[in-house]
């Protein structure tokens, strides 16, 4: 259910696509003064998505916003390859060349997979962990003994079907059907979420799709040595799901990944920083001033 969802809302790629330029991975844009704080949107969407978390963090955190080629109107690029190892590498490269010293990294969704991914593959990098509704293995929710060959499958023909739409199609039916109740509550952000994905390039955001569900991460997460708040919802998929099953989905996708935090939301959506900002804030601040590691939160 999630990653038809998931697709459905963020293909919209139907919309004329940004014309490619040999860009970066990202661009960056740094507010605030303090500890560096490095937050990375997910598909289809630009660094704008983090804008009231920016606002209530740059009194005292220096937050290094991202903006990935060809997501919700930044330039798309031209450069072949695959396109989450070359962010995760850039990323890596511009924590060097502007010595941030263990950045905190904040990653809703695709952003989280990229931080996790970061954290695995250069884990001296990397500080403390803040991963918004994002899972090491993303089929893992429609079929826990899938297949990274399979999520491939399965994403690739996903991709093929909504890429053919029409953008009126596709804004009418997320707006008229239930893939949209699983975002944001807000229509004003919902809204929003569509013009990002309308102002997306086609090719860059299929291809990271199929990147994302084909991975697996799993085995990975040994490797991270930072500590780590996750946070995850389910009231957008209701009567499909639970805090309890949502809980159970999380602590087992990230069961390798030693002493984490869990933070489950009982009122919000995918965007958690959209739909409950203040409680994500203060899980947050909560977590970036104890260390203490496995710790399971709820939403009150």
């Amino acid at each position: 259910m999630k990653l038809i969802s998931f697709l459905t809302l963020t293909f919209a790629l139907v919309a004329g696509a940004v014309s490619a330029a040999d860009t970066a991975a990202f661009q960056v844009k740094v507010t605030g003064h303090g500890r560096p704080m490095i937050l990375i949107p997910g598909l289809a969407c630009p660094g704008a998505v983090w804008d009231s978390t920016v606002a209530h963090f740059s009194a005292h955190y220096e937050c290094h916003v991202l903006s990935l080629a060809g997501f919700g109107g930044t330039p798309a690029r031209a450069t072949t390859g695959p396109l989450l190892e070359i962010a995760r590498e850039e990323l890596a490269g511009y924590i060097r060349a502007h010595q941030l010293d263990h950045p905190i990294i904040v990653g809703h969704s695709l952003g989280g997979f990229l931080a996790l991914d970061l954290a695995a593959t250069h884990p001296d990098l990397a500080g403390r962990l803040v991963i918004v509704d994002s899972l090491p293995f993303l089929m893992g929710l429609m079929r826990p003994g899938a297949t990274p060959e399979e999520a491939k499958q399965a994403a690739e023909g996903t991709t093929k079907a909504f890429t053919q739409m029409t953008a009126e199609t596709y804004a009418q039916m997320i707006r008229g059907g239930p893939n949209g109740s699983t975002m944001a509550t807000a229509s004003v952000d919902l809204d929003r979420i569509i013009a990002w994905g309308l102002a997306s390039d086609r090719a860059m955001v299929g291809q990271a799709m199929i990147e994302l569900y084909s991975a697996d991460l799993r085995p990975a997460l040994p490797h991270i040595k930072s500590p780590t708040l996750v946070f995850g919802s389910w009231v957008g998929y209701a009567p499909y799901s639970s805090h309890a099953i949502a809980t159970q989905i999380y602590s087992d996708q990230y069961s390798g990944l030693q002493g984490f935090h869990l933070a489950i939301s009982d009122t919000a959506r995918h965007f958690i920083m959209l739909d409950d900002p203040q409680w994500l804030f203060t899980q947050m601040e909560n977590f970036l001033a104890t260390p203490e590691s496995g710790t399971v939160s709820s939403h009150p």
